[in-house]
């Protein structure tokens, strides 16, 4: 029997080259912004939406890397709350390598899954990054992944440019 580290993992890369159409507006008590969070916030957050994902990148990072590369200007990251507001999300955007933007880290926390806030909060932040005219912003998923992934994010405009078998430690 294979260990599950070492079991091999399809990852899903895909891309948007063009404006995704524009979010609709909501009439829910949530909401969603640019936000630069401290480390334990971020640390939080990160946890409760990517444990049950098996998200462990950002936790393997030193504390001082981590807490550099959050209060640099290489990350956007959109928080979505609801009205106390409790984080119920994020969508964090790595522009290091802009004009191409890598979309890092997508997720809502298992409480608030099923209510349409993650399509909603995915068509905000790609609206919103879009206005820096990326050439483009791109992605990977895995079967580790929810397994909603590649259907949400073919539905905010993404493509499929490679699928392939990769370990799991080089994600």
């Amino acid at each position: 029997m294979n260990e599950p580290n070492t079991v091999p993992v399809q990852v899903t890369y895909m891309e948007l080259r063009e404006s995704a159409t524009p979010p609709i507006q909501r009439c829910g008590v949530e909401r969603i912004a640019l936000e630069r969070l401290s480390l334990d916030e971020y640390l939080t957050l990160y946890r409760s939406v990517g444990a049950p994902l098996r998200w462990d990148q950002r936790l393997q990072m030193a504390e001082s890397e981590l807490r550099e590369l959050l209060g640099g200007g290489s990350l956007s990251i959109y928080v979505l709350r609801n009205l106390q507001g409790h984080a119920l999300g994020f969508c964090e955007f790595d522009l290091s390598a802009f004009p191409e933007i890598e979309l890092k880290n997508f997720g809502l926390i298992p409480g608030a899954q099923g209510r349409g806030l993650g399509a909603w909060l995915l068509a905000v932040a790609i609206h919103e990054i879009w206005q820096s005219s990326p050439t483009r912003i791109w992605l990977h998923t895995d079967t580790w992944d929810h397994p909603a992934a590649v259907r949400v994010y073919e539905r905010a405009g993404f493509r499929v440019y490679d699928v392939r078998d990769e370990a799991p430690g080089i994600l």
